[in-house]
């Protein structure tokens, strides 16, 4: 059974910085595609970015575009969400989300299309 972990989760003013990070407990977590998704009160689940194997093919909803990173560091199993310039929309529970890709073909794009999830981290940024 796949564990992921996601802890970095905190209390923020508006233009601050957080950096998420999900941390998975399998030896092949090289092969996985990662993808962080939010849920803000209220609201539907949204994807916010996913990352390939290599970390070489990223996606970025258009609400955090230019403000959040993904990265990995597969040596460590993780990966990491870099949060800059934060705003009070961003406010939500941050979840990681795991699938194993035998081959290195892209991400994907919608929570259905993830076997493995956090248990969520939650982000505050107040005004």
């Amino acid at each position: 059974q796949v564990q992921l972990v996601e802890s970095g989760g905190g209390l923020v003013q508006a233009g601050g910085s957080l950096r998420l990070s999900c941390t998975a407990s399998v030896v092949t977590f090289s092969r996985y595609v990662i993808g962080w998704f939010r849920r803000a009160p209220g609201k539907e689940r949204e994807l916010v970015g996913t990352l390939n194997w290599s970390g070489g093919s990223t996606y970025y909803s258009d609400s955090v575009k230019g403000r959040f990173t993904i990265t990995r560091d597969n040596a460590k199993n993780t990966v990491y969400l870099q949060m800059n310039s934060l705003k009070p929309e961003d406010t939500a529970v941050y979840s990681c989300a795991g699938r194993y890709s035998p081959y290195d073909i892209g991400t994907y794009y919608t929570a259905e299309e993830y076997d493995y999830w956090g248990q969520g981290t939650q982000v505050t940024v107040s005004s």
